[in-house]
């Protein structure tokens, strides 16, 4: 669905655009790691192993790091977003996550004191958002070629099977990781909390800032939602 020539309409929801990247790239990686640096090396330490601790705070990190795209649509449509702008912030979130998403959790793995594995960084960046984004473009300009309307059916007809293969992803996510959540309740609790903070705060952060700058509803529901998703 992502059509990076729609990054050229940007200007037309100019204060949209600007909360979607102020709180998913200036924010959110970093109140990510404050927060999970107040409960889990601060408030929850007690409870939690120490030779962990780095573990999870570099788990909260990378998870907090950069915006969830995948979903972003289902989101939009759920709460009556407009369709072109949440395609919009998606293409430029995915161009920015390109460059900024390495050197973003580099800095703060590196603040955190937590060994930084650059290889493993750029090897994520390359195998998760690179080759999805190249082969994803390339397939898209192939059926382009055929007509808008060939592609556009083409899109509906798969667009069913994405979010059933992201929640077949989900599932097996939780099965390959079902023992140790059985285990360890009381830490998957814990990690949780940081988790659910984080969440509520970025939306109520950018749910304000478009109220503030009077950000129409649909434009709103979708630039709040890109970052708490």
């Amino acid at each position: 669905k992502i059509d990076f020539s729609a990054i050229s309409e940007v200007r037309q929801q100019k204060n949209g655009m600007f909360v979607t990247l102020f709180v998913n790239w200036a924010v959110k990686p970093f109140s990510m790691a404050l927060i999970g640096w107040f409960f889990i090396k601060q408030v929850f330490a007690p409870w939690l192993p120490a030779e962990e601790l780095d573990s999870y705070m570099a788990g909260l990190i990378l998870l907090g790091a950069a915006p969830c795209t995948a979903m972003v649509f289902v989101w939009s449509n759920l709460c009556k977003g407009n369709a072109n702008f949440t395609l919009t912030q998606v293409a430029l979130n995915d161009l920015v996550m390109v460059f900024a998403f390495a050197p973003i959790v580099a800095l703060l793995l590196g603040v955190s004191s937590i060994p930084v594995p650059w290889d493993t960084l750029l090897l994520s960046v390359v195998m998760y958002i690179v080759i999805p984004l190249a082969i994803a473009q390339f397939l898209r300009a192939q059926l382009m070629k055929r007509g808008e309307a060939y592609f556009e059916n083409v899109l509906a007809k798969i667009s069913p099977f994405s979010i059933i293969a992201l929640l077949a992803t989900l599932v097996l996510l939780f099965s390959f990781q079902g023992e140790s959540i059985v285990e360890q309740p009381l830490i998957i609790g814990i990690i949780a909390i940081p988790l659910l903070v984080q969440t509520l705060f970025i939306a109520a952060l950018g749910y304000w800032l478009c109220h503030t700058l009077k950000v129409r509803h649909d434009i709103a529901g979708p630039a709040t939602m890109i970052g708490a998703s």
